[in-house]
């Protein structure tokens, strides 16, 4: 029997769901939770401090490794309208079948079967050029889509498509808070808020959510910690919309958890391995930015020195009684309650700790999920997390 989800569970005010980040992005504010020493741990006592992001280089020390999730978000929300009815529809493109084809989750689509052609709006909800047949409806309810007519010059006319007509694929409830708000649904401003500033120009993931925890890091902060002997690792891991399904089940180990692919350069696993090392001589920590950073370190296969970049898929669900091998810190937003997410955290942290620290960020008036603020989980010697 694994965690119960009502375990998870917490009450939150909407007016505490952020619609849009802290400026500058370092601004945000910064939830310490410092553990006591591992050996004298008695799974109750911590410390919590208010700081800001930008405090977040004198956490860290010479020999710490900060562990980036480098993926790259693309715009995969897309407006549309069926050319047979003139009905719109609003979808979300989930995962790449190919250059011209994307498993999609359409609102509105009951309707819908195999051969119906869809046409693309663009960021102003003015038409394009761009369509898209309906090519197969899974029994989950996901609809395969291919671009029509593609461009036979274009390598990749899906990415066209979403460069010229794609929308940030902001979370739902940011979408929902900001229409309650009276607020209109997308700002212009999104597309820089909802990438890290340093996501891959061109790297062999992309993502349909951004991993949060890394939207709070600047150049400078981390330059800063460069300056402090913190050595910045990058790793790729492609987020899907599955960090936003909900847990349905009593029982947590029967939750159906995603898969999302991981690729590591060998430049970057070697830094990993020297990380590690370092670690268990008590000489450095492996600090991770957000939990996506956690699940491609948790789950990487054993490989002793790769010469290509290493990929692979991982459904690791990470909950209370996992033991940590390779992180020691973690840099997270604040989660939706009854998820995988909160989850992660509570196995870094234990279940009361986690509550406690919920509650006083609410309390004090933190701000919550994609673009709220952020928490800092240490312990007060650098030894690893068990």
């Amino acid at each position: 029997m694994g965690l119960h989800i009502d375990q998870l569970d917490f009450d939150l005010d909407d007016s505490l769901i952020a619609v849009r980040p802290a400026e500058p992005r370092e601004a945000a504010r910064l939830l310490v939770l410092t553990l006591p020493p591992e050996d004298v741990d008695d799974g109750v006592s911590m410390e919590l401090s208010h700081r800001r992001v930008a405090d977040l280089p004198e956490l860290l020390g010479p020999g710490d490794r900060l562990v980036l999730n480098e993926t790259r978000v693309v715009a995969a929300r897309l407006h549309l309208t069926r050319r047979d009815t003139g009905g719109r529809l609003e979808g979300l493109l989930l995962e790449r079948i190919d250059a011209e084809c994307w498993w999609a989750m359409l609102k509105r689509s009951r309707r819908l079967r195999p051969g119906h052609v869809l046409e693309v709006r663009g960021p102003s909800d003015e038409p394009t050029s761009f369509t898209l047949g309906v090519e197969e409806i899974a029994s989950d309810g996901r609809v395969r889509l291919r671009v029509v007519g593609a461009d036979p010059c274009d390598a990749e006319p899906m990415a066209t498509l979403m460069e010229a007509a794609g929308r940030p694929p902001l979370p739902p409830y940011v979408l929902r808070q900001r229409r309650d708000l009276g607020e209109a649904e997308d700002d212009p401003r999104d597309d820089d808020w909802y990438q890290t500033a340093f996501a891959s120009e061109a790297g062999s993931t992309s993502s349909v959510a951004a991993p949060t925890a890394g939207l709070h890091l600047t150049s400078p902060l981390l330059a800063e910690a460069a300056s402090r002997g913190v050595e910045t690792v990058r790793v790729s891991l492609e987020v899907g919309a599955g960090t936003f399904k909900p847990v349905e089940v009593e029982d947590l180990d029967r939750h159906p958890m995603h898969r999302e692919r991981c690729v590591v350069e060998p430049d970057m696993w070697r830094a990993i391995s020297r990380a590690v090392e370092a670690r268990v001589a008590g000489t450095g920590r492996i600090v991770a930015a957000g939990t996506t950073s956690v699940r491609t370190l948790e789950s990487m296969p054993t490989i002793v020195s790769p010469e290509t970049a290493v990929t692979w898929s991982t459904d690791l669900l990470i909950q209370p009684g996992h033991r940590f091998e390779r992180v020691d810190a973690l840099l997270t937003n604040f989660h939706l309650p009854r998820s995988t997410l909160l989850a992660l955290v509570a196995a870094m942290v234990g279940l009361d700790r986690l509550h406690l620290a919920y509650r006083e960020a609410i309390s004090h008036g933190y701000r919550f999920f994609s673009y709220g603020d952020a928490m800092f989980i240490h312990r007060a010697v650098g030894r690893s997390l068990h």
